[in-house]
């Protein structure tokens, strides 16, 4: 089959996957948002396939439509000395079996544009990382697979920075795109995020995800014992920011799990406890039932 007509099929594929997503999160359907969720990074196919089957199994009971996500590779880590992953052939095969396993789909990072085409025939969502969501060949090589593009809002980046990177997505005829809010660099080792940006990205006419792990990140904050610069984070602020994003009224919501979130081997100070996913998700289903942030709001001028 020819590149194009592989992109062709991918698009259809993507079509579905979008109004599952985007269509079931209604008032009649009970989910006012759809979840991406997952661990951080690819460890081994044991623990990938126990979170996965936990996430679809809570995902199932509240009625939310879900993707699973991990990385293969976490190629922007601060230090060489870090863990990066288990690499992009065995990561890509393990989720395949996932999707195979728990009929959920799979969302990873691309962090080259080659990576692309290869990880397309897997995977259902293709991230640009953060710190590449200015990368236009990568965004494009991306859009062109025919796949749903999940962009991470930069920590350098405006609302306006990321417009541009959704329209760098449909100029290739891929009208499949999705921003995510991580929060906005505040100093060295900090990060905030302004609810404000929430809604200024709807502009773009596409989904808006709230990743409520990574916003709570202190970047290149710690340094572990044999000398690698890693990110601290304030996990017990992680409710906090979800509550800010159900009532705002996020299209997604982002969050990374892990079964023991202390002893992951990246981030660990930003993975939430996999056993209280389902506490967490019911108050921020709760909080967006009630919520009429999703209501466009017009105050008309104080006349004087």
């Amino acid at each position: 089959m020819s590149q194009q007509h592989t992109a062709l099929r991918y698009l259809y594929e993507s079509k579905t996957l979008w109004n599952r997503l985007i269509g079931s999160c209604s008032e009649t359907n009970g989910s006012p948002f759809f979840l991406i969720c997952g661990n951080n990074v690819i460890e081994h196919r044991d623990k990938t396939l126990r979170t996965a089957r936990y996430i679809r199994e809570i995902a199932e009971q509240l009625k939310i439509p879900c993707i699973f996500k991990s990385s293969f590779d976490k190629a922007n880590r601060t230090s060489h000395l870090s863990f990066r992953g288990i690499g992009l052939d065995a990561g890509v095969e393990i989720l395949k079996t996932v999707k195979e396993d728990t009929n959920l789909p799979v969302l990873t990072d691309v962090h080259e544009t080659w990576q692309c085409k290869v990880v397309s025939e897997v995977v259902d969502v293709l991230q640009i990382p953060s710190f590449l969501c200015r990368q236009t060949d990568l965004c494009q090589a991306a859009a062109q697979t025919g796949r749903i593009v999940h962009l991470k809002k930069g920590e350098f980046a405006s609302p306006t920075v990321m417009l541009a990177a959704v329209e760098k997505v449909r100029a290739t005829g891929n009208h499949y795109a999705i921003i995510c809010e991580r929060g906005y660099s505040f100093g060295y080792s900090d990060l905030v995020v302004d609810p404000r940006s929430l809604v200024r990205l709807r502009k773009a006419n596409c989904p808006v995800v709230m990743d409520i792990t990574h916003a709570l990140q202190q970047p290149s904050s710690c340094t572990h014992k044999d000398g690698a610069v890693v990110s601290g984070g304030e996990r017990y602020l992680i409710p906090t920011t979800g509550r800010m994003a159900a009532a705002v009224g996020v299209d997604g919501i982002f969050i990374e799990v892990d079964e023991e979130p202390n002893k992951a081997p990246v981030d660990s100070n930003t993975q939430w406890p996999l056993y209280l996913l389902k506490p967490l998700l019911q108050e921020l289903l709760d909080i967006a039932r009630v919520s009429r942030g999703k209501w466009d709001t017009y105050i008309e001028p104080t006349k004087t």
